[in-house]
C-alpha cells in the first residue's frame, strides 16, 4: 500500500462502473478491480453490481477467504472521503390499504354477482317450461 494514500471523492469513484473501468469502495478504501474482472470467481456482474456504493456489506456477506483479502492489496488505489459517501438508504415499505375487517359491502356485491345471473337463468328456464306446456 502507498505510504500517503490518495483520497477520492465518492462521485469520482462511482463513475468507474464499467467492465473496462471498475472501482469499488470496501471498508473506506478504494480498489481498482478492472484487471480482476475476468478472474473473479463470481463473474464480472458481481463486481459491477457493487459499484456506485459502499460495497463493504456485499464483500463481507460473501465470506471471502484470507487469500482473497490479501489479494486486495494489489488493487488498492487510495481512500474514499467518507463524508462524500451517501448514507445508507432506509427501506420504506409501500403504503398498504387499510385493513377493513367489515367487508360486508364487498361480500354482498360478490354474492349478487353470482346470484343475479342464476336467478335470471332460473326465471328464463321457468318461463320456457311454463309456455311449453300450454
Amino acid at each position: 500500500m502507498a505510504s500517503d494514500p490518495k483520497v477520492h471523492v465518492f462521485e469520482d469513484v462511482s463513475k468507474h462502473n464499467k467492465t473496462k473501468d471498475c472501482w469499488l469502495i470496501i471498508n473506506g478504501k478504494v480498489y481498482d478491480v478492472t484487471p480482476f474482472m475476468d478472474d473473479h470467481p463470481g463473474g464480472d456482474e458481481v463486481l459491477l453490481s457493487a459499484t456506485g456504493k459502499d460495497a463493504t456489506n456485499d464483500f463481507e456477506d460473501v465470506g471471502h477467504s484470507d487469500s482473497a483479502r490479501e489479494m486486495m492489496d494489489k488493487y488498492y488505489i487510495g481512500e474514499v472521503d467518507m463524508a462524500t459517501v451517501p448514507s445508507k438508504r432506509v427501506y420504506v415499505p409501500p403504503q398498504q390499504t387499510a385493513y377493513n375487517p367489515d367487508k360486508t359491502s364487498e361480500f354482498v356485491v360478490k354474492i349478487l354477482q353470482f346470484l343475479v345471473p342464476l336467478v335470471i337463468l332460473g326465471l328464463a328456464f321457468a318461463v320456457r317450461q311454463y309456455t311449453k306446456e300450454k
